[in-house]
């Protein structure tokens, strides 16, 4: 039967309440129920006035407006309001009825840009967020993994400009060169004269409109005119973008433990140290990471620290048909190295990047069967680099070699990599809107935050769920256990004594009373209940853990 008409319900007026209008089992009201928003307000009270100005928007109304957006990856805040309007579950969320109005658009970025600027007040949220996932001991902190993912920047690849590249300060540069200087006085060198660095560090800063002049032959890099702190960027196959990478720290269950946002043209060794300052606190026993941080430098902090670094193999850069670094045996007694032809290489210098300088004897060499394969020098000398903390790299590659290290390895996969891949399909990570550092610091912990929340809401609606069920079984379980007409006691071979009805009844009730008080529990153990091929045993233990 065709039915026409349909539309008649348009101007029908209805009473309703609005928490009936959205789902039990919806994504907002599990996240509501999961964490108490008033703790913004304390965040965000030295912001406001307290006796003076026009009331203002609620707080955590405010902050809650982004959370939807990187909630649902929804491309901008034009199009965040335009949903909120016409959504009852957004509305609800924000704690507005039908008939109220949605903020406008730039309500946000107003506040954001008068209050919330050079601020931490979201990487605050995000450790409260964390705080709370920890509460319920979900959070391992023994194994964190380490990695970054780049993010395409707001900004247009062929707008920019060309300025100088100053060369940037490595974070360990202060401990490297007083390990250089104790190495060369222990070989009877003199310590290297301090270098100038008086430029400043490369990599975002600066403004675009400045003028830099560029000496001829100085070494320049690319910079964006409409958003100069990203970073010009490659990989793979992809095209050249300008983008932020950002520094991204897990456990092995997939909980963000932290983040830090760089240019996207950084190495990650180099911006390793702020995340790193961040993640140590939580003491792990071990970090693993890709091979963009298998370096000397990180090497030594870590296992200085007491934590394991785990990095992966990586092939020797050597040319084929070339001797491989590693057939250039170290000889710790006579601090010297042995080619493959059993010849000494002794040790020269020790250069300003901590490397120390192993060199041939080049009349020797010159009459080697194998020069061919080893060197390609016109003076026929071969020299070997082995790094002032080259020790805590062979550490680290017997770490790797330990048993049942590959397989933690192959958790990356599983955490770090999955996280990225689910911030950009399903959270909006891929781009961003926002031109600066800090907005995409902004984004970067509301983003993560997000993914947390949606994971801790899932679990704890799961715990609700089968916790009825669960007990429900029990109860069967139990009930089917002590209906026994009398309790059978073993009092000597072959001879049972019978315990009374009602010592079984209570006993039964007992239990239903511990466990209607325990349902709040994340699970029962039962000792002593069923005993496989045998009458149940008394006395009846339960240990209820909560």
């Amino acid at each position: 039967m065709m039915t026409k008409n349909a539309d008649k319900k348009r101007e029908q007026m209805i009473m309703f309440c609005m928490d009936d209008m959205v789902p039990q089992n919806h994504m907002l009201r599990l996240i509501d129920k999961a964490i108490d928003w008033d703790f913004i307000y304390d965040l965000v009270e030295e912001k406001y006035c307290l006796d003076n100005g026009r009331p203002s928007m609620d707080p955590v109304m405010l902050i809650k407006i982004p959370f939807i957006q990187y909630l649902y990856g929804i491309k901008s805040m034009r199009q965040t309001i335009r949903e909120i309007e016409v959504n009852a579950a957004y509305r609800w969320f924000l704690g507005l009825d039908m008939m109220d109005p949605v903020p406008h658009f730039s309500t946000f970025g107003k506040n954001y840009t008068r209050r919330f600027k050079d601020t931490d007040l979201f990487e605050q949220i995000f450790a409260k967020i964390l705080e709370d996932c920890m509460k319920f001991n979900l959070v391992d902190t023994e194994q964190i993994f380490v990695d970054s993912t780049h993010v395409k920047a707001c900004a247009n690849s062929k707008k920019m400009r060309k300025r100088v590249a100053h060369e940037q300060a490595l974070w360990y540069e202060e401990e490297l060169q007083k390990e250089i200087t104790k190495d060369r006085e222990a070989h009877g060198k003199k310590p290297l004269k301090e270098k100038d660095r008086n430029d400043p560090p490369s990599g975002g800063g600066g403004r675009a409109d400045s003028q830099e002049e560029i000496a001829e032959g100085a070494k320049t890099q690319k910079c964006s005119t409409t958003d100069p702190e990203s970073g010009w960027f490659r990989k793979g196959e992809h095209k050249h973008v300008f983008a932020y990478a950002v520094e991204t720290a897990c456990d092995k269950h997939g909980w963000i433990l932290g983040y830090s946002v760089h240019p996207g043209n950084e190495h990650d060794s180099r911006t390793f140290k702020p995340l790193y300052d961040k993640i140590k606190n939580y003491r792990p026993a071990m970090i693993v990471a890709d091979a963009g941080y298998r370096t000397p430098a990180i090497a030594h902090e870590l296992l200085e620290d007491g934590i394991e670094p785990l990095f992966p193999y990586k092939s020797p850069m050597t040319k084929d048909g070339f001797f491989r670094k590693y057939e250039y045996v170290y000889d710790e007694g006579y601090d010297c190295c042995l080619c493959p032809e059993n010849q000494i290489l002794s040790y020269r210098t020790t250069n300003r990047d901590g490397y120390r300088e192993y060199q041939s004897c080049p009349e020797v060499c010159a009459k080697c069967p194998s020069i061919h394969k080893c060197t390609e020098s016109k003076n026929h000398v071969k020299v070997i680099m082995r790094h002032v903390w080259e020790e805590y790299m062979e550490m680290a590659e017997d770490i790797r070699h330990t048993l049942g290290n590959k397989e933690i390895y192959e958790r990356r996969k599983e955490t770090i990599e999955r996280i990225f891949g689910t911030a950009k399909e399903q959270h909006g990570f891929r781009y961003t809107q926002y031109i600066g550092k800090a907005r995409m610091e902004m984004k970067a912990g509301l983003t993560f935050a997000c993914m947390n929340l949606k994971k801790l809401a899932r679990i704890l609606e799961n715990r609700a769920s089968k916790t009825p069920e669960f007990f429900g079984f029990l109860r069967f379980l139990v009930e089917e256990s002590l209906y026994v007409e009398k309790w059978c006691w073993k009092q000597s071979q072959h001879q049972l004594c019978l315990q009374s009805e009602n010592s079984c009844l209570s006993t039964r009730q007992e239990f239903f009373n511990a466990a209607d008080r325990n349902r709040t529990g994340t699970g029962i153990t039962t000792h002593g209940i069923l005993s496989p091929g045998r009458l149940p045993v008394p006395p009846l233990r339960l240990s209820l853990k909560i």
